[in-house]
Order: C-alpha cells, then sequence, then structure tokens
C-alpha cells in the first residue's frame, strides 16, 4: 500500500498524451526561434498567454466548463499563471537570445529534477535514490541528443536564466497539485493564462514598447500563431490532465522527451538524418523514464506485484 508521500506511479494513458505534449511543447522551441527574428522576448511572452487566453476563452463555455465567479477565487490561477507562464516564458526567452537551441533544451529537461526537490521539501513526495537517479540519466540523455550544440562559454546568463526557468516550472508542477488539484483542466489552463495575461501586458509595455515596432512579416505571425494555440492553449489542457491524475514530477518528465520528439519529427517529417548518438541518447531518455516510474522493478521483484495505475 503507498502511503501519502510515495512518489506517484504514471497513469497508463498518460504516457500517451505525455508524448503529445512533447510535440506541442517542443514546437514552442522552433516558434520561439521565428518569432524573436523580428519580435522582442516579452512581447513573444505576452502574445502567448494572451493569444492563447483568448482560444481557451472562446471553446470554455462551449465545452461546458467555468470560470471562478469569487474574483478570491482567481489567487489559485494568479501563483499558477506567474510561476507556470510570466518567470518561465520570460527567462526561456530571453536566454534563446543568448544561448543555442541545444544548451537550452538540456537545461530545460532539467525541470523534473527541481520538480523532485520542490515535492520533497513541500513534504508532498519522498525524495527516492530511484527518482533522482532517473532524472539524471534522463538529463545525460538529453545532453548526449544536444552534445554539438553545447557551448557554455560566455553564456553564463543565459544559463542562469534557464535554470531559474526550470525552477520556477519545478514549483509550477508543486502548486498545480496542491492548489488546482480536481479542477477541470480547461478550467486550470483558462484560468493561469488570463491572469497572466495583463502581467505579461505590463511588462512588455514597459521594458519593450511593442506599438512602437514596425509589423513582422507572414512567418512571425504563423509562429505566435502556433506558440498562442498549439504549444500553449492545447498544451496546457493536456498538462493541466495530466498533473491532476499522475502528480507534479510525472508531468513535468515532458521536458526529457521534448528533445527525442523534436529530433524524430526532423526525421521522419523532414528527412533529416538520425544518427547513432542520437538513438543513443534517446534509449537513454527511454531508460530514465523507466527508472523514475518504477514499475519494471516491482516487476522484477520476486513474490511483487507491480501498482496499477
Amino acid at each position: 500500500m503507498r502511503s501519502a508521500t510515495d512518489p506517484v506511479p504514471m497513469h497508463r494513458q498518460d504516457w500517451a498524451l505525455l508524448v503529445l505534449l512533447s510535440v506541442l511543447w517542443g514546437g514552442s522551441f522552433f516558434f520561439n526561434g521565428v518569432a524573436l527574428h523580428e519580435v522582442p522576448p516579452l512581447t513573444v511572452a505576452f502574445v502567448r498567454v494572451g493569444g492563447g487566453a483568448l482560444c481557451l476563452l472562446a471553446v470554455i463555455k462551449p465545452l461546458g466548463g467555468k470560470l471562478p465567479a469569487r474574483l478570491a477565487d482567481w489567487w489559485p490561477f494568479a501563483v499558477m499563471g506567474l510561476v507556470n507562464n510570466v518567470i518561465p516564458f520570460s527567462l526561456f526567452l530571453i536566454a534563446q537570445t543568448i544561448v543555442s537551441s541545444g544548451l537550452a533544451a538540456v537545461l530545460n529537461a532539467t525541470t523534473p529534477l527541481f520538480a523532485v526537490l520542490v515535492m520533497a521539501a513541500a513534504g508532498e513526495e519522498r525524495l527516492t535514490g530511484r527518482r533522482i537517479a532517473g532524472v539524471l540519466i534522463g538529463i545525460g540523455g538529453v545532453a548526449l541528443l544536444r552534445a554539438p550544440g553545447l557551448s557554455v562559454a560566455a553564456q553564463a546568463t543565459g544559463i542562469a536564466l534557464c535554470l531559474v526557468a526550470a525552477l520556477s516550472y519545478g514549483f509550477a508542477g508543486y502548486w498545480g497539485r496542491r492548489a488546482l488539484s480536481g479542477v477541470p483542466p480547461l478550467t486550470s489552463a483558462a484560468g493561469q493564462l488570463i491572469c497572466s495575461t495583463p502581467i505579461m501586458a505590463i511588462l512588455a509595455a514597459c521594458a519593450e514598447r511593442p506599438w512602437t515596432l514596425p509589423l513582422p512579416g507572414a512567418a512571425t505571425w504563423a509562429a505566435l500563431f502556433g506558440l498562442a494555440t498549439l504549444s500553449t492553449a492545447l498544451g496546457y489542457i493536456l498538462f493541466f490532465r495530466i498533473l491532476n491524475r499522475s502528480g507534479a514530477v510525472n508531468v513535468v518528465l515532458v521536458t526529457l522527451l521534448i528533445p527525442v520528439t523534436t529530433i524524430l519529427l526532423g526525421h521522419f517529417v523532414l528527412g533529416e538524418a538520425l544518427s547513432l548518438r542520437e538513438i543513443a541518447g534517446a534509449l537513454v531518455i527511454a531508460a530514465s523514464l523507466l527508472v523514475i516510474d518504477g514499475r519494471v522493478f516491482a516487476l522484477l521483484r520476486p513474490g511483487a506485484r507491480p501498482e496499477k495505475a
């Protein structure tokens, strides 16, 4: 029998959702890269959360969802918007003007490690050696995938920004599990994006004065549209669905999968070559997910029966 602080195993149905989420969020790195050619980072973040909020506002009522009726009930969504949108989106976008996308992907993959530590420090889940080992193995697999893109010289600021953003995501997983548990995924996604939008609007207006910028081209508009609709609106519905059922640590495992799905999409969709190093990195990440989930080890124990999820 599992105690209240034991790590939560990944629900079987959520593995497929996690892979889909990794595709949607992996695309955000591509969309960011395109948009940043013509639009400054905080403005990109504002368009992302604002556009995502508009998308979800358009569908929440037809789909049977609803938003909080009392002002006091918005507080959990405001905190979630800060740690899950405003801080990490802004920091990662600023960092992508300094560091390579490969290095950003590696640093983004430290999110599960921060989530494990945050959940343990808060007393929500026990800190197990298996989970720490699994996350470290996964980070190693990501580093192997992105090895040619790694260059840390003269990039300390960008590295620090990415790590703080990953830490913020770790806190977001904890807060979402604690304060938004049981809230429908559509409501959680819409609520946090609505709260994030005015904050990002103020930050972008003060720092970048976007109304003074020239209108971007078609490619940038397409990237911003994809960022708001696919990577944000749809992505966060999946995020909160997995979070509610499988827990904070499991949902942020998506950051380990993002580089794998990005490389596989490049191979099967764009015809890019797939190297042995990339295959090895993907296998290492797959092994790390098995270690973190733990059910394989339960099967290997004599007389033990794995927990159902």
